[in-house]
């Protein structure tokens, strides 16, 4: 074996190596769907609790990327590590689509809908694909994203 195919080969185990490192950095689809559903159930036994637990990161409701956030009858963020008090209804994503309306129109009690739209990940200034579970838990709006 020659310098090149050894170089080639160092090469492209690397850049496995790497890819396969980076995925796991952030949270699946399953991995987002199943923290909705357990952040469904912990507003249902303790709102304020809860709510507190999603803003903090606190309670398992922080994984990498993924985190609960919910809004209230009033549109406003109930929860949220870095919005909360601020409007989840007028939301916009970088390309102007109102997010936080979809999101609110999607969200049915019981049910579990998605909403697609484009934001950067954390850190980063350039949107990407991302989709968030939405549900509605009383009087609250809720969802957990993750990135495509």
């Amino acid at each position: 074996m020659n310098f090149k195919s050894v170089l080639f080969l160092v090469a492209g185990a690397s850049a496995f190596v790497a890819s396969t490192a980076f995925a796991g950095d952030f949270g699946t689809a399953d991995e987002a769907k199943a923290m909705l559903t357990k952040a469904a159930a912990a507003v249902k036994a303790d709102k304020a609790k809860a709510l507190a637990e999603f803003t903090k990161g606190e309670g398992g409701f922080k994984d990498r990327d993924l985190y609960p956030f919910c809004g209230g009858p009033d549109g406003l963020f109930t929860a949220h590590p870095t919005l909360a008090g601020k409007s989840l209804k007028d939301l916009k994503d970088k390309t102007g689509k109102p997010l936080g309306e979809e999101i609110y129109a999607t969200a049915k009690e019981g049910q579990v809908g998605e909403v697609a739209y484009m934001w950067p990940r954390p850190g980063q200034t350039d949107p990407v694909q991302k989709v968030s579970f939405v549900t509605k838990v009383g009087d609250q709006t809720c969802a957990v994203g993750y990135y495509k």
